[in-house]
């Protein structure tokens, strides 16, 4: 996937997954944008054998922890669809001031394309016990918090704090790996 210097050598397990806006542009503000994401992460659940086991999206990156038969094509898939879903909404809404930022951040190499929604890579970290599933997920789960947006994760709408807390939330995840 791209140049990024991380690899998935285990595509079949789980893996905390980042993925950061183009110099941490908040592109994730409005609920249209979410709504591209999570229309895409269920696509893959679908179609693609996506698990997803917890998510934050945050207004300028998100973190996920997720699985699939062959990861690295997913998280393409997943970041192909929903850059070029965010940039004809940019466009369609006239949002000049953010294109013209990822226009002017957009990598040299790139000279196929006028924009550039995501930083290269997904930096991937395999979950290789339970006791690292529960730490990551807690992570995911407190960025908000962190940031000092919410006093309590389940708060956060974004987040599957909700379905750990036995609440429904806005995406299907499981919860047992």
């Amino acid at each position: 996937m791209g140049r990024s210097r991380y690899k998935i050598h285990e595509p079949t397990y789980p893996h905390f997954i980042t993925c950061t806006v183009l110099h941490w542009i908040p592109i994730f503000t409005r609920t249209e944008t979410t709504d591209i994401i999570f229309n895409s992460l269920k696509y893959l659940q679908q179609h693609d054998n996506l698990k997803l086991y917890a998510y934050v999206i945050l207004e300028n990156h998100l973190h996920l922890i997720v699985q699939s038969d062959d990861l690295s094509k997913s998280m393409e898939s997943f970041k192909k669809y929903t850059a070029r879903q965010i940039l004809d909404l940019l466009k369609m809404r006239n949002v000049t001031t953010i294109l013209d930022q990822l226009s002017f951040y957009k990598k040299a190499h790139k000279d196929d394309r006028e924009y550039q929604l995501w930083q290269e890579g997904i930096a991937p970290k395999l979950i290789q016990n339970d006791a690292m599933m529960v730490e990551r997920i807690n992570y995911i789960h407190q960025n908000p918090i962190k940031r000092g947006y919410v006093d309590e994760a389940k708060h956060w709408r974004y987040s599957s704090a909700r379905d750990y807390e036995g609440d429904v939330g806005l995406i299907e995840i499981e919860k047992f790996w």
